[in-house]
């Protein structure tokens, strides 16, 4: 299967199989396609592609271009087999192992974010906070359903965790002092929108966290749009200079700016600017996903803009670099260097099987996500995984479960998606959430140019130091 598109002036060719990715010139670029067309693979009738390219392009050029895609198809870096659907197996019958948790310590919250899923906090239920009990139940239960994995992670999530950051260091605390005796190692995570951070919590996150997620939506005026304080006032004043602070003391460690952006500001990629020139360098914009009814959904028709946007992004990503003032986008970020994870398709995101969410109160669910939903609520800490038929439903989510994903060239980048995402407009597991399938798939094509583009500047002049990975996996 090949995917084949120009960007900011590259004719990048994917050969979806083998994860291979070429910049072609237009008469090899425009071969390709006729040989796909033709569905003859490796095996094309090589006088007719000849003869059709004639009409364009002088014969010598063609034999030259012709002969470069023999070799990549002869080393299987071009028309590659789909071997992948052979790993397909009864993944009911896997055993699987638990390796991550996301812990709802607090459900409730100190911003009023219009489009937030979790009500706030509250998840559509009870508003509450996690006890050091429950959390130390989560940690048991994680190590205990873990198997022979070593490196564990722990989310902290909300609402907004730092309404219980004394109970999130006894957490911590006390997941370290699991580690030597079971032979595990925990990498924890916070997510917080900023109004409680202070020097205490920057020194313990310096010190305990592996990635803080801070949430910003961008520029003042869009940001207070929707994440405006429980009072209806700015967030961003409050918050914006304890970003600063934060991401300057994180260092070299991992942190992200974290933002959504909405149908108010589909020129999101200023937003992402703002965070740049705001002094952040690791970045991220996520498209809200809402119902129809809310008047901040992304519809259809904002997606031509929006598609725009990411190009626009792109560029600027790329200009920046080059003046040695570059930014990390997270969704700009793709391994060209190895083959598709095929496991990782498979399983796809992990949701229900890998991964759990977990409330105030212990219960168990997929994920964050479904937390709330009483149908999807798999067990508790205490009884464990009780519900195995629901369970099952999610080991079955891979991409080759999925008619929208089976034949889209990015199943080997996304996984099949969010099944939260499928259930909330289709009712199903093992469907898609096509306006954000449409954005997944012009991001992955906007991160292959750009790395085009990053490998084309290695070529030509000195680098920054950063290896760049070949265009060819």
């Amino acid at each position: 299967m090949i995917h084949q598109y120009k960007n900011n002036g590259y004719n990048i060719v994917l050969d979806v199989n083998s994860g291979s990715v070429h910049v072609m010139e237009d008469v090899a670029y425009d071969a390709v396609a006729l040989i796909e067309a033709s569905g003859a693979g490796a095996a094309y009738d090589h006088d007719a592609i000849t003869k059709e390219l004639g009409k364009t392009y002088a014969y010598a050029d063609i034999q030259e271009a012709l002969e470069e895609i023999d070799v990549l198809a002869k080393e299987e870096l071009l028309f590659a087999e789909d071997i992948y659907r052979d790993f397909v197996m009864d993944f009911k019958k896997r055993k699987m192992v638990v390796k991550a948790l996301c812990l709802n310590v607090s459900h409730d919250c100190n911003l009023g974010c219009k489009y937030c899923f979790a009500g706030e906090g509250a998840y559509h239920g009870s508003r509450g906070l996690m006890s050091f009990e429950v959390g130390k139940k989560a940690l048991d239960f994680l190590v205990k359903n873990s198997g022979h994995r070593i490196n564990l992670e722990v989310d902290f999530f909300g609402g907004e965790p730092l309404m219980n950051w004394e109970v999130v260091k006894q957490i911590v605390e006390y997941g370290r002092s699991l580690e030597v005796p079971h032979h595990k190692k925990f990498r924890f995570t916070l997510t917080t929108n900023g109004v409680l951070v202070d020097e205490d919590v920057m020194e313990f996150c310096d010190r305990e966290m592996a990635n803080v997620v801070m949430s910003l939506d961008g520029r003042k005026e869009v940001n207070d749009n929707m994440r405006p304080t429980r009072n209806g006032k700015s967030s961003y004043d409050i918050i914006v200079p304890k970003f600063q602070e934060f991401a300057k003391r994180r260092g070299d460690k991992s942190y992200f700016i974290r933002g959504t952006f909405t149908h108010f500001n589909t020129d999101f990629a200023n937003d992402v600017i703002h965070y740049a020139d705001l002094g952040f360098d690791k970045l991220s914009m996520e498209p809200v996903v809402a119902q129809p009814e809310d008047a901040y959904a992304i519809t259809e028709e904002d997606l031509p803009k929006i598609l725009e946007e990411y190009d626009r992004l792109a560029v600027e990503y790329i200009k920046r670099r080059k003046e040695g003032k570059g930014f990390n986008f997270f969704h700009f970020n793709i391994d060209l260097d190895h083959g598709p994870c095929v496991a990782k398709c498979l399983a796809g995101c992990g949701a229900g099987t890998e991964y759990l969410g977990v409330t105030p109160w212990g219960d168990l669910y997929p994920c964050h996500q479904f937390v709330g939903m009483e149908d999807f609520c798999l067990g508790n800490l205490d009884d464990g995984i009780v519900n195995t038929e629901l369970r099952d439903e999610f080991k079955l989510c891979n991409v080759y479960a999925k008619e929208k994903c089976k034949n889209c060239f990015a199943r080997f980048y996304c996984s099949g998606g969010c099944a939260a995402n499928s259930y909330n407009f289709h009712h199903s597991l093992t469907d898609a959430y096509d306006i954000g399938c449409v954005m997944q798939k012009k991001r992955i094509e906007c991160a292959i140019m750009i790395k085009a583009a990053l490998a084309e500047m290695d070529e030509n002049e000195e680098t920054t130091g950063e290896d760049i990975p070949e265009l060819r996996r």
